[in-house]
């Protein structure tokens, strides 16, 4: 299966490939052969990652949360390179904060990304792929959609709200040829916590028992998610094992993040 898919695999169009996992994946599927289409706002930073990818690498900059700019851009897309083969859904942000501490503004702008930059990509794409009757779609994630802790509510929903769109596509895609995937990752030594003082100070003690990733690990990761898809990937295996405990005994899991995690404080 991993070769049929690979062989048949030529061209990806990943959104937050800016930094992070998103340039990370570029770079790992543009060495495994893949044309790589780098979506995300700053062409700055896209260019000179296309730069340091080559020739196989193609900018677009684009707000994925603005529909009518990603149907433009998937139409200059289709024209220059054709069909995408696999879709990597990688822009996200959102500060962890309660609900209090949250404005409407900011909650809206959370499920911009991951959210709607999804849906937009996906909707842009989806007829093409489903003629052709091939493809992949990767949702990169958080454990915040499967068990969430406290103080991030704006970004655990618009977390729930990306789970929601990868589930509602598997029951659509069965038996088209197209696939959707959702990977999630534990902590990711990446420019987030950097991006969002004071993030890090309120991770649930229990994730100091999951190890950390690199975001070239991630990547790694995503490319064999796109040779090998499956409806749900878990890294590293220490979240497996949450994931199977969590399955088998919630109120366990729950009670271990609300032990460990972060204490609300009386205003």
């Amino acid at each position: 299966m991993n070769q049929r898919y690979n062989a048949a695999m030529t061209l990806a169009v990943i959104t937050g490939a800016s930094s992070g996992i998103g340039a990370a994946t570029a770079r790992e599927l543009a060495a495994r052969g893949y044309t790589v289409v780098l979506l995300a706002r700053t062409k700055e930073k896209l260019q000179a990652l296309a730069s340091a990818i080559g020739p196989k690498a193609f900018v677009e900059a684009c707000d994925a949360s603005n529909g009518d700019a990603v149907i433009a851009m998937a139409g200059r897309v289709f024209e220059s390179h054709g069909t995408p083969d696999v879709i990597v859904n990688c822009a996200g942000l959102g500060e962890w904060r309660y609900i209090e501490d949250t404005s409407p503004a900011e909650a809206q702008q959370m499920m911009s990304a991951p959210y709607f930059a999804a849906f937009n990509v996906t909707h842009a794409f989806m007829k093409p792929m489903l003629s052709r009757k091939s493809g992949v779609i990767i949702h990169v994630g958080s454990p915040a959609s499967l068990f969430p802790w406290a103080q991030a509510t704006g970004y655990t929903a618009a977390r729930w709200a990306l789970r929601g769109l990868h589930e509602a596509l598997c029951q659509d895609l069965v038996g088209t040829g197209v696939h959707s995937c959702h990977v999630i990752f534990g902590r990711v030594s990446s420019e987030y916590f950097a991006n969002n003082p004071g993030a890090e100070e309120k991770i649930p003690g229990i994730a100091t028992t999951i190890p950390t990733m690199t975001s070239e690990q991630c990547a790694t990761a995503i490319a064999r998610v796109a040779a090998n898809p499956r409806r749900q990937a878990l890294y590293p295996f220490m979240l497996v094992l949450y994931w199977w405990t969590f399955l088998v005994a919630p109120w366990l899991v729950r009670a271990l993040l609300s032990a460990t995690g972060a204490k609300r404080l009386a205003k």
